[in-house]
């Protein structure tokens, strides 16, 4: 299996403009670092706020720890991992299933990827996930971001999306 991206997939089943107008953004590899592209649909980044700095580090790793790697809401199906992680910075690597008609028709049936980043200053997560290709996701990342700020607001968090 030779992996492939989107606009070339479309690009081999409906020739160079349909590939063009399907996938206007060229796929590429995103970093989790820095802000959103300005109007992504792949991408959200935010804060949220603990109710003090002594026990946010413990508070946000037990968060992150507890995600089911089931996935939730249809989304995140093939688990997540941590990549790298530090008393203040934690980033993860979360796969979709692999079992959607994207995956399937662009995706040679493997999941798409995206990256989590937060970087913890004091009692203040400041966080970024993206998808790793494509120009918009889905809504997956908002998803994600979503059910882990609740879990956070259910520790007194200031975590809106």
């Amino acid at each position: 299996w030779t992996p492939v991206s989107r606009r070339a997939a479309l690009s081999k089943a409906f020739g160079a403009a349909g590939a063009a107008a399907a996938v206007v953004a060229a796929p590429g590899t995103a970093s989790a670092v820095g802000a959103c592209k300005k109007d992504s649909n792949n991408c959200i980044a935010g804060s949220f706020k603990a109710p003090s700095s002594a026990e946010a580090g413990a508070q946000l790793k037990s968060v992150l720890d507890a995600y089911p790697q089931a996935g939730q809401a249809d989304v995140d199906g093939g688990g997540w991992q941590f990549v790298s992680e530090s008393d203040s910075a934690y980033k993860l690597e979360f796969k979709s299933s692999g079992k959607g008609n994207m995956a399937k028709f662009f995706n040679g049936g493997k999941p798409f990827i995206d990256d989590l980043e937060i970087d913890l200053a004091g009692d203040t997560a400041n966080f970024k996930s993206a998808s790793r290709v494509g120009d918009s996701d889905f809504g997956v990342n908002k998803a994600r971001m979503s059910y882990i700020a609740k879990e956070l607001r259910a520790k007194g968090w200031d975590a809106k999306i």
